[in-house]
């Protein structure tokens, strides 16, 4: 009984010190009038750093998007990842702080908007001599937003990026649904692209193409990212699960063929939210539930890929 118990204590004491060596620090960086509160996490200086770029909606720092989607894959992948001594910083996407939105209805937001965020947030750590490197990963939209805010960092990732521009990633997903609204899609863009606006929007897509989308919209469907991952001189990371129902592995392997000398990696029944998934009816349902662990093979290869020298 005696070991038992030393057991228990030494245990019980060692998981009091592990949890205490984890330093959190809140942290609200502006770019301009936007303000993007965030969470820097790490348990040792002079260690690398990720700052987490996020994919579309108003998703918060740790993964949800209310009212649906809570399944707070950002703050799983945090403390699975800070486990690896690697520290990580991700922030309220300015669409999803309430503080920002009569900035946002009073000037709009165009695609680049996001780009300029997280600029803003490579110069605020770039002065921070607590970090050895720092390494962007860009999850769905934010693979893109990403490549394009990457000059100042030391390595790339991206995580469930498309290998298309957007307006061919709606034509063909909302063509999969309905044929006849996949033609009005691509009536709907044609006509955005050619005159900056589209002057009569089909009422069932108006989600998409409402006025005050389009200038998003236009902006976003100018940049390509098989065109933006070539232009990349750091060293690149291209990740995608199997089980990703929202950006196709083939996506992932239209981006490595842009980048070939890119480390490229699919990660089994991994989805778009991150979690390792076996039956394929749990899918939607790890959206909207924290329960779903997140894939421990992503956070292997992520963690393999950063402490690996170049």
């Amino acid at each position: 009984m005696m070991y038992f118990f030393s057991y228990i204590t030494i245990f019980f004491f060692s998981s009091i010190l592990s949890l205490t060596q984890i330093k959190k620090e809140e942290i609200t960086i502006e770019n301009g009038s936007i303000q993007l509160p965030g969470t820097l996490t790490y348990t040792e200086d002079n260690s690398p750093l990720i700052i987490w770029v996020h994919g579309s909606g108003n998703i918060d720092r740790n993964g949800n998007q209310k009212p649906m989607v809570n399944a707070n894959y950002i703050e799983q992948f945090r403390v699975e990842i800070n486990k690896k001594g690697i520290a990580f910083f991700s922030y309220d996407k300015r669409t999803s702080n309430s503080a920002n939105m009569k900035i946002i209805q009073k000037e709009g937001i165009v695609f680049n908007d996001f780009v300029n965020d997280v600029k803003k947030v490579i110069q605020h750590f770039k002065k921070d001599n607590r970090f050895s490197e720092i390494i962007l990963i860009g999850h769905s939209q934010g693979s893109l937003i990403a490549m394009l805010a990457a000059e100042n960092v030391n390595k790339y990732i991206s995580l469930a990026g498309a290998g298309e521009t957007i307006d061919k990633t709606l034509i063909r997903q909302v063509s999969k649904q309905s044929v006849a609204y996949g033609k009005i899609i691509e009536t709907h863009i044609k006509e955005l692209k050619e005159t900056g606006e589209i002057k009569k929007v089909n009422p069932n897509l108006l989600s998409l193409f409402a006025k005050p989308n389009q200038p998003f919209m236009a902006s976003w469907m100018k940049v390509n990212p098989i065109e933006e991952i070539k232009k990349l001189s750091i060293p690149v990371l291209i990740i995608n699960g199997d089980k990703d129902i929202q950006v196709r592995v083939e996506d992932a392997n239209n981006l490595h063929d842009a980048k070939p000398d890119a480390t490229f990696i699919i990660v089994k029944n991994m989805n778009h939210v991150l979690k390792d998934i076996e039956k394929d009816e749990d899918n939607i349902k790890s959206y909207m539930t924290p329960d779903f662990k997140i894939s421990e093979e992503l956070v292997e290869v992520i963690s393999k890929f950063i402490k690996t020298k170049v």
